[in-house]
């Protein structure tokens, strides 16, 4: 009886109107894989191009967003009852939302986007000669600036909105939920049910982006490490690796497989940073952190709101523009995660950590392993830029192979993606199964099963027909509209929290007032 229930929670509008819609996508590409390729292609351009700065203020807005809540009155507030307190360490927290937010991009991208841009400088800053010391100093907090604060702002807001209403409202695990003030409690069912899948359509476009980038590289690193061959049959071996041990993961259920498996991936990340920080140039490597945090800084609300249209430039597309879109489509998966392992965090709690913590350890990674890799061009003669610009995927590998016991890192770096792989799958699946099962907080395996096979299967199809392109579209198409959902989010969201700051002081005035009664009584009885 309990199976059937079950069933027929996930088995409604939202699930089949979602699931269809994407499996189309995932035929169109793969039985036409070069019209998909063309597509992508001409989509990335106009959206892109037309809606770049629509991205850029946005995320902007949200980052002033978050930290306003942060630090004004509405701070305090406590994610649960007044008296909750948080079910996880603060170490595993972290580690949760580390390996769930962008473990996988940072890994990806700390390497080959510095390189990238030393090799290929931004276009902003006139007649900078590449792969020069100026161009190391302007590609480091480049890539600080691209995966620091503004990464997290949606992931943040999201997973804030979506834990007020759930420990403080009592609200369902939806999306269209966090819009009760706005839309109603009640009714209005076509509208939410349009909500709630466009936020699981942007939630699929976003993991597929992640879960592409993971296999392209763990493949990558199997070509550097081990000479296995790059293309279709590796990538589809690493799937279906990762697909076993994702059911396994899935299985054990939150607080065995993805907790486990997130201090997994926080060690080994720790273990490989201090390897290469030791292994490495390390004066040079934090003379580098130094000087790109200072110049991340200094720059932080000019480059928020930089746009290169007086150019033939495409830089601001290719970069921030792309990743705020991957992390606006990613949000209510790294969101609705991030709101269930949070309950008991206070509000200020809640911002710093999320949008402080992570962030910051990304910008560490880059400083340790894009700062190597510059050295090493700079002043040892390698060529891992060109490397980078022949294949991103191996970025990582190149510059690791230079160090001592390089075979031995990089092994321990595959293995840090295979894990990172496996814990965004798992998580991912949990999510949409919540999404997807009318907020159910304990989904089927079922449905789980469901969401990992297609989720999968669209990264590889992705990968086939547009490569990274292609990744890169899905999260922008998936973003646009999300986008909108979330701005009406946030007006629902501080709608709510000042009703609530005025009931929750006027409950406490008379707790006061009534204490202060029954103590004067007492005086007078004696």
């Amino acid at each position: 009886m309990h199976t059937k229930r079950r069933k027929r929670k996930f088995m409604n509008i939202t699930f089949w109107t979602s699931f269809t819609i994407i499996f189309i996508f995932a035929l169109w590409g793969a039985l036409a894989p070069e019209m998909l390729a063309t597509q992508a292609e001409t989509a990335y351009g106009f959206i892109a191009d037309t809606f770049g700065w629509f991205y850029l203020a946005f995320v902007l807005c949200l980052i002033i967003f978050n930290f306003y809540l942060a630090f004004s009155k509405y701070g305090s507030i406590r994610l649960g009852g007044d008296n909750t307190r948080p079910k996880y360490s603060f170490f595993t927290w972290i580690a949760m939302l580390f390996s769930t937010g962008f473990g996988v991009s940072i890994v990806f991208w700390g390497v080959a986007e510095p390189m990238t841009h030393f090799g290929d400088p931004p276009p902003f800053v006139g007649g900078l000669e590449a792969e020069t010391p100026a161009a190391a100093r302007e590609a480091m907090w480049n890539a600080f600036f691209n995966n620091g604060i503004h990464q997290w702002a949606s992931f943040t807001f999201v997973g804030l909105a979506i834990s007020y209403f759930i420990y403080r409202q009592e609200e369902r695990s939806l999306i269209s939920d966090t819009m009760n003030p706005v839309i109603g409690d009640t009714g209005k069912k076509p509208l939410r049910h349009t909500i709630d899948i466009i936020a699981v359509i942007a939630t699929v476009m976003g993991v597929a982006t992640t879960l592409g980038l993971s296999v392209l590289q763990i493949n990558g690193g199997l070509g550097s490490v081990f000479g296995a061959p790059t293309g279709i049959t590796t990538q589809l071996i690493i799937v279906s690796l990762m697909f076993v041990f994702f059911i396994a993961s899935t299985i054990s259920g939150l607080d065995r497989g993805i907790k486990y498996l997130s201090n997994t991936n926080l060690g080994l990340a720790l273990l490989l940073m201090i390897a290469v920080l030791i292994f490495g140039p390390t004066g040079f490597i934090l003379k580098t952190i130094t000087t790109g945090i200072g110049d991340y800084l200094q720059n932080f609300f000019q480059a928020s709101l930089r746009l290169d249209h007086y150019t033939n430039s495409t830089w601001v597309q290719d970069w921030p523009i792309y990743y705020w879109a991957w992390t606006i489509a990613w949000s209510p998966f790294v969101g609705m995660f991030v709101a269930r392992i949070s309950r008991g965090r206070t509000v200020r709690e809640f911002v710093l950590g999320v949008m402080v913590a992570p962030p910051l350890l990304g910008i560490i990674w880059i400083g340790i392993f894009g700062g190597t890799a510059l050295h090493f061009d700079l002043f040892q003669g390698t060529d891992i830029a060109g490397a980078v610009a022949q294949d991103e995927a191996t970025a990582l590998f190149s510059m690791l192979e230079n160090l001592p016991m390089g075979v031995v890192l990089s092994v321990l770096s595959i293995g840090l993606l295979f894990t990172f792989l496996v814990t965004s799958a798992d998580s991912a699946t949990f999510v949409l199964g919540m999404m997807t099962s009318k907020g159910d907080t304990n989904p089927s395996v079922l449905v789980k099963i469901i969401w990992g096979t297609l989720i999968a299967s669209l990264a590889v199809i992705l990968i086939i027909s547009a490569g990274l392109e292609g990744l890169q579209t899905a999260s922008l198409i998936g973003a646009l509209p999300f986008s909108l959902v979330l701005f009406t989010v946030a007006v629902s969201l501080l709608m709510t929290i000042r009703k609530d700051y005025k009931e929750t002081r006027r409950r406490k005035d008379i707790e006061k007032h009534r204490k202060i009664a029954d103590y004067l009584e007492e005086e007078d009885q004696d």
